[in-house]
């Protein structure tokens, strides 16, 4: 997952007391709205609001390491919500830099359209980012709360080994990053109307692990109730990744773990970490006392980036819950993008470059094994410009576009699901990641954020799309429908037709598509990835 915005450490949260206020606006520009546990003086910035660095959960630092989130304490005095508060602990998800963030962490960040409105549709953002890094605090939503007329929250989370840490002391893997995520809609559902937002019509939604995210809320017992609809961009419950896909060292990529397979990792981090062999009970208190330095490291944030399934918060694997009916019935809307795979591909392939003609059968033989006749008669290296690109294509088919339309159609035997296919070829690279040589990224993972968000420039047809974007997201969270008068329709997905809408800009960009042939799904339905031990990807 990639995230538009500012990159790096966010700054500590400023709890600056500025005395007792009646909770109307303060100084000029300095909006104040009541919660639960007390007023919070934003930001005005003309036709928006901004309310940043809202502890929503107590901060989860010593003894409330790897528990469930408590509730944020009530204040009485006014808390500063003009800036971010700390991102939680996570280290550079590419190139130089060090350790960032605090344990305290758990914050969130509402963004409203100016005026005392009423009755908006709410927005709860989760960051993408591989359960690894990210913050909520880099996707600036303006467009969405301006142009749609939304509230937009957006939340962190706890990430790695501090969110998703598993030991028999724990009994088992309760997965606190979800949890984190479930506190922050029950603090959303609590404190909405003071911004102008409606607690009955709150949509998640999300990208990478986010939309991952989106994903387990739908099929867990404990977001019932917490939302009304659900945006799935880039990660749907069957997003996987067939096994050296990306280096040789990389085994198939499963974000949902089974539960005992991240205990036993956690026992084994216990004892590389000296707290093994410690008397029942005082494992967890020794690695408690461990500063937060000694378990953000790269292999503990990696090994401990799986979801675990098995549990209370996520009884069942996703996919499977999803293919059985088993989720809440709210409107959806999911969707991939066109060159998903190339931002992956791009960065390893100066270690591990697709080669051509032999190499190209060789990499197939590794990843699909015996079928793998069958996948280059699909995607034979001549019909693309290089073999890179041919890989590129059937991982992004193979791992997100494919698992999504089936997953959509699990989702339309039940619900209002809309699907789309984002399509703009010349995207804006926003991430400052230069593609290789001959190897453009596309319309490739996270690529449709800069259409929702503010991050960098677009072009005048690419505005057009964003304001198009912009629209079917909001009406969506707004009535369950994206459709308006005046904009191209999007039609429901399901029964034999299956339209998935096409974004992309320019006269005829927005149209409906039927990618499932296109895309070689029938294949990829049929085949089963080997499964070697999990190591995920840097993602």
């Amino acid at each position: 997952g990639t995230g538009p915005g500012r990159k790096g450490g966010g700054p500590r949260l400023r709890r600056a007391r500025r005395g007792r206020r009646p909770a109307a606006d303060g100084p000029a520009g300095r909006p104040v709205v009541r919660t639960a546990e007390g007023p919070v003086r934003g930001r005005a910035h003309g036709t928006y609001d901004t309310f940043e660095g809202i502890p929503y959960a107590a901060a989860p630092t010593g003894p409330l390491r790897w528990r469930p989130p408590r509730p944020a304490p009530r204040r009485t005095d006014v808390l500063d919500a003009g800036a971010p508060g700390s991102r939680c602990p996570q280290l550079p998800a590419i190139g130089p830099g060090g350790p960032a963030g605090s344990e305290d962490c758990l914050y969130l960040n509402v963004t409203a359209p100016a005026g005392r409105g009423r009755g908006r549709p709410v927005m709860v953002w989760f960051h993408g980012g591989g359960f690894r890094f990210g913050s909520g605090d880099a996707y600036r939503p303006q467009p969405l709360a301006v142009r749609g007329d939304a509230v937009v929250v957006t939340v962190n989370y706890r990430l790695g080994v501090f969110g998703f840490f598993g030991h028999p002391e724990l009994g088992g893997a309760p997965d606190f990053g979800l949890a984190d995520q479930q506190a922050a809609l029950r603090w959303v559902r609590a404190n909405a109307a003071g911004f102008g937002g409606d607690p009955e019509r709150v949509t998640v939604f999300g990208e990478s692990a986010g939309a991952l995210s989106v994903c387990a809320h739908l099929v867990s017992p404990g977001s019932a109730g917490l939302f009304r609809r659900a945006i799935v961009q880039s990660g749907s419950c069957s997003t996987t990744m067939p096994p050296y896909a990306l280096l040789p060292t990389v085994g198939t990529y499963e974000p949902f773990v089974p539960e005992e397979r991240t205990v036993s990792a956690g026992v084994a981090a216990a004892a590389s970490l000296g707290c093994g062999g410690r008397p029942a009970g005082r494992v967890l208190d020794c690695l408690r006392a461990l500063d937060t330095g000694r378990l953000l490291t790269a292999e503990l944030m990696e090994r401990f980036s799986g979801v675990a399934y098995g549990n209370a918060l996520l009884p069942a694997e996703p996919r499977r819950a999803l293919e059985s009916g088993r989720f809440h019935r709210v409107p959806v809307v999911q969707g991939s993008n066109l060159d998903e795979m190339r931002l992956f591909v791009a960065q390893t392939l100066a270690a591990y470059p697709v080669g051509d003609g032999e190499g190209y059968r060789m990499r197939l033989r590794t990843s699909f094994g015996p079928a793998a006749p069958a996948v280059e008669a699909a995607y034979p290296q001549a019909a693309f410009p290089t073999a890179a690109l041919a890989w590129a294509a059937l991982l992004t088919d193979a791992s997100f576009t494919c698992p999504t339309l089936r997953d959509s159609r699990a989702l339309a035997r039940h619900v209002p699901t809309y699907a789309y296919l984002f399509s703009d070829t010349g995207a804006p690279d926003f991430t400052g990641l230069p593609a290789p040589a001959g190897f453009p990224y596309g319309a490739t993972h996270g690529f449709e954020l800069p259409y929702l968000f503010t991050t960098v420039a677009l072009t005048p047809p690419q505005r057009a799309l964003s304001g198009r974007m912009t629209g079917y997201w909001t009406r969506f969270a707004r009535t369950g429908s994206p459709n308006a008068p005046g904009s191209p329709a999007w039609p429901r997905f399901g029964g034999p037709a299956r339209s998935v809408l096409s974004l992309a800009p320019g006269s005829g960009g927005i149209r409906p598509v039927d990618p499932a042939s296109t895309h070689h799904c029938a294949l990829w339905d049929a085949l089963p990835f080997p499964k070697p031990p999990r190591k995920a990807p840097g993602s």
